[in-house]
């Protein structure tokens, strides 16, 4: 069987680091990409075809060409907020396009998908750890149109032989140990990076959206995982498809959850910079927990996140925006900020 592997999404930050972790398990990684929002400095460990996911024949060629054995399609719009200002797009891109991915595999003869699905699509979850089991009630359109692909999935299974690995991500964060890749998006919409951002001088308008959820300390509370130990994961998926696993779905989590709150006292410690900012209001479709419960991927896929500590996180995320994006230009907040903008 080949060991070569299309990746529809790869110049992204997650798919990136997806194909550094196949490249360094003797995998070859191409990358299909239409470069919206992935980056061609991010596609160095394999070939690099750049073409929209919705061209099913150019992802049937591209399978043909290089006899690929298993795809992984990490390709979507990927704001919660701006999935709710803007479904259109984000069921054009997610589900549209998943289709369009899925008629090109078809053709080509391939049958083996790990999918990036996400935990947006248990939504306001009853019970906490969320199991795969739990109903899917998403709150915003991103996790609707991902509950739709998984849909589609196990509907393709059933009808077509799809052998589809679904993998319910919760907060990817940090960023590459060798400091080759990091979180790098326009605009960045994501806590940590924004942090980050704003301790460089970047932006001027950080905020924590939300101090009145019914949490602890009334911030909103994650499971965050390093962008490496998710990559990782991947790689495991991939080879139990290989192995003639016929799919399934799995939690992509730590089991422990964070505040937003607690997230920015880590980040004033690991850097020693302080960090003000601005209470902004609670965002139209953001549940107030979500922590996974992993045990299945831990039986299953051998999963173990190693990189997740949250210490690890930051370091490896600040480390990786100090290289990227030196600090250029005094950091400003509040009234200084408004001031030099106005």
């Amino acid at each position: 069987m080949s060991s070569t592997i299309l990746v529809i999404g790869g110049a992204g930050y997650i798919g990136a680091h997806t194909c550094k972790a196949l490249w360094r398990e003797g995998f070859k990684p191409v990358v299909f990409d239409d470069l919206s929002t992935g980056h061609r400095r991010f596609v160095r460990w394999g070939p690099f075809i750049q073409a929209n996911i919705n061209d099913s024949q150019a992802v049937a060629r591209a399978i043909v060409h290089y006899r690929v054995s298993a795809v992984l399609h990490f390709a979507a719009s990927a704001s919660v907020g701006e999935s709710v200002t803007e479904p259109e797009k984000y069921y054009l891109n997610n589900v549209a396009g998943t289709l369009s991915l899925l008629r090109g595999m078809r053709a080509a003869g391939c049958d083996r998908l790990v999918f990036s699905s996400t935990c947006a699509v248990y939504g306001n979850a009853r019970k906490v750890p969320i199991r795969e089991d739990a109903p899917l009630a998403p709150v915003n359109p991103y996790g609707a149109s991902k509950a739709m692909n998984e849909q589609v999935l196990f509907d393709y299974r059933r009808a077509y032989g799809l052998k589809p690995i679904c993998l319910r991500y919760f907060n990817a964060s940090g960023a590459d140990p060798d400091g080759d890749l990091g979180e790098l998006r326009s605009p960045e919409t994501h806590l940590i990076p924004r942090a980050m951002m704003a301790l460089q001088g970047h932006i001027t308008d950080f905020a924590v959206f939300g101090s009145n959820f019914e949490t602890e300390d009334g911030t909103a509370v994650r499971d965050y995982i390093h962008v490496s130990d998710l990559a990782d994961a991947h790689v495991a998926a991939l080879r139990r498809l290989l192995e003639g696993h016929g799919g399934g779905i799995y939690n992509l989590g730590t089991g422990s959850g964070h505040s937003v709150r607690q997230i920015l006292q880590k980040i004033e410690a690991v850097t020693g910079e302080h960090l003000p900012h601005v209470r902004g209001a609670r965002r139209r479709g953001d549940p107030p927990i979500l922590i996974a419960d992993p045990s299945l991927a831990r039986r299953e896929l051998g999963f173990n996140p190693l990189r997740s500590d949250l210490e690890t996180i930051i370091e490896s995320s600040w480390a990786w925006h100090m290289r990227a994006h030196p600090r250029q230009r005094p950091k400003l907040f509040g009234q200084e900020a408004r001031a030099q903008s106005a």
